[in-house]
């Protein structure tokens, strides 16, 4: 299709590839920000096709996994209420809990709802005021804008039996969190496309210059990942650590600022526990007071809960880029997309779960790479 397969032409892909060789000279760690990103690099086959000198690690770029267990547990004990229609995005019903996930609650008889926005969680409030509807508010800066929408809607129009479940992080503050561990491997980074879309990329200068690295605002598709690469490496190897932007055709350095505007009349910054990685400070967003009526942990009272995570899941690891899937004793075994043992296998962004979708599992076995999906598609008109 126009304006897609031109980002995947195969031609204009090796380019890059002997680009990259060219510029590299010597070993660099990059992290690529967005699940999304990471399937598309597991997908194509792009970590085979670079250079060995430069490795891609895997960042907590995909909101479900991120999401801490405290706070599955309580989107869980909410949902058991006998008064509760619970409304979710269809990938949070399989994220394991303490004990099981939503699907569980659902088939024992709460009333959980799939929903495809939260606009339509606020619609089956209107439909069943005798019931309380909360709707699990969960991702980066990404989705944050339409779950303000149907709260301030909710607000505006008096529908006081719709909560939300709040749990909206933020890339700056783990980014900088993860530069400042002594776990940390991370030479340069493949920002955020989807989330600069919304937030733009001038919170990412000071962390670039704070810490020395390159941030280069990068896209989804197989070209826009290599192009990504090269303009990470080429600054590495110049000495350069500055915010560059490959995704100019999406992404703006100011932002959607009417998206902004609308996020904070809504909510504001506070602390947030990350699943695997532990509490940052100012990392997420927290409903402001004066909405504090549609505040599903404080309606609920399920403040305070105790949780743990299953010993043998590297998930937190898989998160900070510090392992990557295959190196979990339990991937591809006790461990899959139908008996997920963490969040990192049962999102459509996980890590793990591209690993698996791909066939990485296999390599285990093999002890040698799968054969990656070639980057093949019909010549473009144009170029990108």
């Amino acid at each position: 299709m126009k304006y897609i397969d031109e980002y995947r032409n195969e031609a204009l892909a090796q380019k890059l590839v002997g680009e990259i060789s060219r510029a590299v000279t010597r070993p660099w760690v990059l992290m690529e920000v967005c699940g999304g990103q990471t399937h598309s690099i597991v997908k194509y086959g792009i970590d085979h096709m670079i250079p060995a000198e430069v490795e891609l690690v895997h960042g907590p770029g995909c909101p479900v996994c991120v999401t801490s267990l405290e706070m599955i547990d309580k989107a869980h004990a909410i949902a058991r209420r006998p008064d509760v229609i619970f409304t979710s995005f269809g990938d949070m019903l399989r994220v394991p809990g303490s004990d099981g996930d939503l699907l569980v609650l659902k088939s024992r008889g709460a009333d959980i709802r799939v929903v495809y926005s939260p606009i339509d969680a606020l619609k089956i409030a209107r439909a069943n005021p005798d019931k309380k509807v909360v709707f699990f508010a969960i991702g980066f800066e990404t989705t944050a804008p339409g779950n303000a929408m149907a709260v301030w809607q909710a607000a505006r129009q008096g529908i006081k039996n719709f909560s939300v479940l709040v749990s909206h992080v933020l890339v700056p503050p783990a980014m900088a969190a993860l530069l400042q561990s002594p776990l940390n491997r991370v030479q340069g980074f493949l920002g955020p496309g989807h989330v600069c879309t919304v937030m733009g990329y001038r919170e990412y200068e000071p962390i670039a210059e704070r810490f020395h690295v390159p941030i280069v605002i990068t896209g989804f598709e197989p070209l826009d990942i290599l192009e990504g690469i090269l303009m990470t490496v080429r600054q590495l190897e110049q000495g350069r650590r500055e915010v560059e932007n490959q995704y100019p055709r999406v992404v703006k350095r100011e932002g959607n600022v009417i998206a902004q505007d609308l996020v904070n009349q809504v909510f504001e910054i506070g602390d947030r526990k990350w699943r695997g990685i532990g509490s940052i400070p100012k990392s997420g967003y927290k409903l402001r007071y004066e909405l504090r009526d549609h505040d599903a942990e404080r309606i609920f009272e399920v403040e305070e809960i105790d949780t743990q995570e299953p010993e043998i899941c590297i998930s937190g690891l898989v998160l900070r880029g510090v392992k990557k899937p295959h190196d979990c004793p339990a991937f591809g075994t006790l461990c899959t997309p139908e008996r997920p043992l963490g969040a990192t296998m049962v999102s459509a962004e996980g890590a793990c779960a591209a690993y698996y979708a791909y066939g990485r599992h296999l390599e285990q076995h093999r002890r040698q790479s799968p054969a990656a999906e070639t980057v093949t598609v019909k010549e473009p008109s144009t170029v990108p």
